[in-house]
Parts: structure tokens; C-alpha cells; sequence
């Protein structure tokens, strides 16, 4: 098995993948192929979560960090938290994943624009490639006003 089966999988590079939930299954061929960290935007809820996602990832030998974003309402301080931990994890192999791959592909693109040179066309095209979060109020508000934080152009 390959980790590119994970649900709505997005690889951006050679260190940066995003995903829905992966299976344990899923995480282990994950850490086959060099993984060396697992973000989890999701909040922990049964329909969606892996029953201890933390402690299964832990004995894979993998970093793992949970920073729960409430889909219905992300804030500045979820990005700004997001930002730094990724900051500290270059040159890591990272697996970003909540839910749906959602709240990843706009953390992630509003990053990658802040830090990484993204254009915002190439930001809206990643996001677009899973969802339309100008679907969602809360998501279409929060993506324009951190543009605005972070002075993107269009």
C-alpha cells in the first residue's frame, strides 16, 4: 500500500503531503515511505477520527501534533498557531490532515502564500483541486481576511 490513497491525498512536494483522515494502515505505509511528522487540523470526533490517532502515530515513531481547528469557525490565532508549528518542522517529511483535506488545503495554501511565494492564483487552485470553501461563509471570510493579515496580492 502506498499513502496515496488516503482520502482527497495532495502531494505539494517531496516533504509536504495533505489528506483527509488516513487509515492506520494508511499512516503505516506513510512512515514506510520516510514520514517523519503527522499534522492533525481535525477536531477529534468518532465518525471521522482514528480511535488514539496520537498514541498509534507515537509508536510508528513519528512526531505528531494536533492543533484542532472548529470547521465551522477557524480563527487568526488557529493560522498563527499552524504557521509556527510549520515553520519548526522544515526539512521534516510532513502528513497535514483533518477530516476532508478542507481545513488543510486553506492552512496550508494562506502559508504557503505568507511564506513560500504562492501566488494566490496557485493558492486558489490547490484549495480548488478538493473544495469551494466560498461555499462555507465561515471559510470564504476567514481565507480573505488572512489574505488581507498577510498583504497577498491577487
Amino acid at each position: 500500500m502506498s499513502s496515496d490513497v488516503i482520502y482527497n491525498y495532495k502531494k505539494v512536494d517531496e516533504l509536504v503531503t495533505t489528506a483527509g483522515q488516513p487509515t492506520e494502515d494508511q499512516l503505516k505505509a506513510a512512515y514506510a515511505e520516510g514520514l517523519g511528522a503527522v499534522v492533525n487540523l481535525a477536531t477529534i470526533d468518532p465518525r471521522y477520527s482514528l480511535p488514539d490517532e496520537r498514541a498509534f502515530v507515537k509508536a510508528q515513531g513519528i512526531d505528531y501534533y494536533h492543533l484542532p481547528v472548529d470547521f465551522t469557525q477557524p480563527t487568526r490565532a488557529d493560522f498563527q498557531a499552524f504557521c509556527k508549528l510549520m515553520d519548526g518542522l522544515q526539512g521534516k517529511k510532513v502528513l497535514i490532515h483533518c477530516a476532508a483535506n478542507y481545513r488543510v488545503t486553506a492552512f496550508y495554501s494562506l502559508y504557503a502564500m505568507a511564506e513560500l511565494n504562492w501566488t494566490a492564483a496557485v493558492a486558489d487552485d490547490f484549495i480548488a483541486s478538493i473544495w469551494e470553501p466560498s461555499e462555507f461563509e465561515a471559510w470564504a471570510n476567514f481565507i480573505r481576511d488572512i489574505r488581507v493579515d498577510i498583504g497577498a496580492k491577487s
